[in-house]
């Protein structure tokens, strides 16, 4: 069992190589919650299958940079992202980040449990298993707990591992199902043709879900890497990993739309669209790539509650995120409602992330990539709080509330101009901007062997 938390990864314990990001990222994002968002793109926004493909493109090509550029400080420091967010921030100052970080982690991991409750349950119901009370729910809840704890409780080297096997499983199983889904398919069809208001909230809901989701994430995975890495290669397994099954599934998605109408259940709808047959196989797709995709949130919570001043062993943090998940996943399955307020959540807390992704980038390009990474963890030392990031990041929360479009809440700048959903570029451009003008010149310290 890994003992490291977000603590310097000394060179003497450094291993792996950079295209070890590749199958790291391939196998966290193949997933069915991937697939759902394709879907989503044509039945919630009314995008033609053309209109979404080009969404889905754009939306990635934007967004995936980010986890190559955050998985960059991984070698260089040997830490966290988030703990790598001290830099900008200061020690102090990038608690409240951080805590963000690990509640967005926790609702996307709540949320990938509901799912797995859910299609334990009709995998049951297949078996004949139709009288499911409230006690089978809680047996398999807890059963799904214990299988997800495994490979995040022992940690980097496990999750590195399986994610690789992952990958090969599930770009067999997802051809498979591309290939029975696709005489079905009606290109021409979808949810018609959307304005460019509507476009622009499609690919503001891609990005959210995807790159800039991850974004925060890069750096947990690239830590143990060596110093000596390429850089070049750093950042193009990691943001590859993630780009190009984004790219297929979601258009994958797409295509499914388009035969399964105004349905974006991936358990009771989506296998509407596949031979009967095949709807074992497939619940047991779904089960595993959530698995999947739950390991790498379920590791980096536990890193993102350290990096928020909680001063607790890794292990514990990742036994205490699962326990918080098994609470919401057991109002989840038994309430109609929760799922909708979880989403809105979620899509509210996207608020932060496109600012500290400004901040981030700006600050990594201010210093150069030179990090003194012993000073991230000086809690002496003046600049705990600094106040030119804050300042910064509640900018780009403004600018980016000010233009975004939810089902929770609509922005003035979107409402003047036709509910169009630029609250990411917004949010990068003000905060990355505000930094670069507060501190034009950081002062960069470099420990040298």
């Amino acid at each position: 069992m890994e003992q490291r938390g977000i603590e310097l990864v000394s060179a003497g314990e450094r291993y792996g190589r950079p295209r070890d990001l590749l199958f790291l990222w391939s196998g966290t994002t193949m997933g069915i919650f991937t697939l759902v968002y394709g879907i989503t793109i044509v039945a919630a926004f009314q995008l033609s299958f053309t209109q979404a493909v080009i969404a889905i493109v754009i939306g990635n090509l934007l967004s995936f940079p980010l986890v190559g550029l955050t998985s960059l400080q991984g070698p260089a420091t040997g830490t966290s992202t988030m703990a790598v967010s001290r830099a900008a921030y200061g020690p102090k100052g990038a608690r409240v980040l951080s805590f963000f970080g690990w509640l967005n982690m926790v609702g996307f991991e709540a949320g990938g449990m509901v799912l797995i409750t859910f299609a334990a349950l009709s995998l049951l119901e297949q078996a004949g298993v139709s009288d499911q009370g409230l006690g089978l729910k809680v047996v398999v809840i807890l059963v799904a707990a214990a299988i997800q704890l495994v490979l995040p409780l022992i940690g980097h080297a496990a999750v590195m591992k399986a994610q690789k096997y992952f990958t090969w499983v599930f770009v067999v199983l997802f051809g498979l199902m591309a290939i029975l889904i696709a005489p079905k398919v009606e290109l021409g069809g979808g949810g018609g043709s959307a304005d460019f208001a509507t476009f622009t909230m499609a690919i503001a809901m891609i990005m959210s879900a995807g790159g800039l989701s991850w974004g925060p994430l890069g750096g947990d995975y690239s830590r143990y890497l060596p110093a000596s890495s390429s850089r070049k290669a750093v950042f193009g397994y990691a943001a590859l990993g993630g780009f190009v099954p984004y790219v297929l599934l979601m258009t994958l998605g797409a295509a499914v739309a388009t035969v399964v109408k105004d349905n974006t259940d991936p358990i009771s709808g989506l296998p509407g669209a596949l031979p009967q047959w095949f709807v074992v196989p497939y619940l047991l797709l779904a089960i595993v790539s959530l698995f999947a995709v739950n390991t790498t949130d379920l590791y980096s919570s536990g890193l993102n509650l350290q990096a928020a001043g909680i001063k607790v062993k890794r292990w514990v943090a990742v036994v205490g995120d699962l326990v918080l998940c098994v609470l919401i996943t057991f109002v989840a399955v038994t309430s109609n409602s929760f799922n909708t307020m979880l989403n809105n959540f979620l899509a509210l807390l996207i608020i932060w992330l496109a600012p500290w992704a400004g901040v981030y980038i700006t600050d990594w390009l201010r210093r150069r990539g030179r990090y003194d990474a012993e000073a991230l963890f000086d809690e002496q030392a003046p600049g705990q709080v600094r106040w030119p990031a804050i300042i910064a990041q509640v900018l780009g929360m403004a600018a980016a509330a000010l233009w975004i479009n939810s089902a929770v809440f609509v922005g003035p700048l979107s409402e003047a101009t036709g509910g169009s959903d630029f609250s990411i570029f917004a949010g990068f451009l003000v905060a990355g901007a505000a930094y670069a003008l507060l501190v034009p010149r950081p002062a960069v310290r470099t420990v040298e062997a």
